[in-house]
């Protein structure tokens, strides 16, 4: 029989740990910040809100998410670090800024690589997007969705371009990567590289003459105030990856990372409607700012990127392309 003494240290013991378990419970809580680079009016932080709100709920606060719009935790290249360090938990970027930890995610932003959004979104949500995600898995950095950047379009402020031509000396600010850059040398242009958080200061001190951004973008970031041509040229079209530090979502439990998964997914499928039921407001929108648009010669600017494509080969290799050619038929 035990003592009495046994019995009571036992039961301090017992109490002890049960004093402690509500600690233990909080311990397994994941606080998640997510941060893009866009303002609170894009469609992408109105989607990302909507996703954390659901994954909070959902949760009960286990999964704790919290949005920081407009660059507040940095530029793209800053949140990618951060990622894969874990010093940043989630972001929403646009996947050709992926480009400087993983070459092959050029892929999605090849210029003219996508005749129609719906064969991008076949692309991504199937066996393309299963193999870039692994590359990026790699990389200790987890994508929860295909989300939508859209197409990209020129803006300038020195005249209307319709062909490759009268690109020709323009100063035109582009996404820090390579493919990007080359695809605007090989079309004339004198492209630099520039975090989006200093664009509208620099097309406004007259750094550059021009830019290139999906609709939305040049409406909610207020180019038309800096710039007055577009020339609908729809070059390229981009992804938004929503993703998560690898860290971070090893700590989730299977049954939260069920959540996060579904509300991703949902909140990305509202997120492409909603750029779809904005695009033909914009037109009107930004024309109403002042702004001027034109049609470009499209078959122009396609043989005018030929060789963009063939200098990537070695880059995405044979398999890659493979699978892209599979939803560009």
């Amino acid at each position: 029989m035990k003592s009495p003494t046994t019995l009571i240290k036992g039961g301090l013991l017992a109490a002890s740990l049960m004093a402690f378990a509500p600690l233990a419970a909080l311990a397994d809580d994941v606080s998640i910040r997510l941060g893009h680079v866009l303002p609170e009016s894009h469609s992408w932080h109105v989607a990302a809100t909507g996703f954390a709100e659901e994954v909070n709920n959902r949760t009960e606060g286990r999964v704790a998410i919290k949005v920081f719009p407009s660059g507040q935790l940095g530029s793209e290249k800053e949140v990618i670090e951060g990622l894969q360090f874990g010093s940043v938990q989630a972001g929403l970027i646009g996947s050709g800024s992926f480009q400087g930890i993983e070459p092959r995610m050029g892929i999605i932003e090849m210029p003219y690589a996508w005749g129609a959004r719906d064969q991008a979104f076949a692309a991504l949500d199937g066996d393309l997007g299963v193999a870039l995600a692994d590359m990026l898995d790699g990389k200790g950095i987890k994508v929860l969705g295909w989300w939508e950047n859209g197409f990209r379009n020129i803006t300038n402020n020195v005249r209307p371009v319709e062909k490759p031509e009268d690109l020709a000396g323009l100063k035109i600010r582009v996404t820090p990567d390579k493919v990007r850059l080359a695809t605007f040398e090989g079309l004339g242009a004198e492209p630099a590289p520039l975090s989006f958080g200093e664009l509208y200061s620099a097309l406004q001190q007259g750094l550059f003459d021009a830019q290139e951004n999906p609709l939305a973008i040049i409406y909610s970031a207020s180019f038309f105030e800096v710039q007055k041509y577009v020339s609908l040229s729809e070059h390229i079209w981009g992804a938004a990856t929503l993703t998560m530090s690898k860290s971070v979502w090893d700590k989730i439990s299977p049954e939260d990372q069920a959540i996060v998964t579904e509300a991703a997914t949902s909140w990305g499928l509202k997120q492409r409607d909603m750029v779809a039921a904005a695009n033909d407001k914009l037109i009107a929108q930004l024309e109403a700012e002042g702004m001027q648009f034109n049609e470009v010669d499209k078959a122009a600017f396609i043989e005018a990127v030929e060789p963009i494509w063939e200098s990537q080969k070695d880059v995405y290799g044979e398999e890659l392309l493979t699978i892209l050619d599979q939803y560009r038929k």
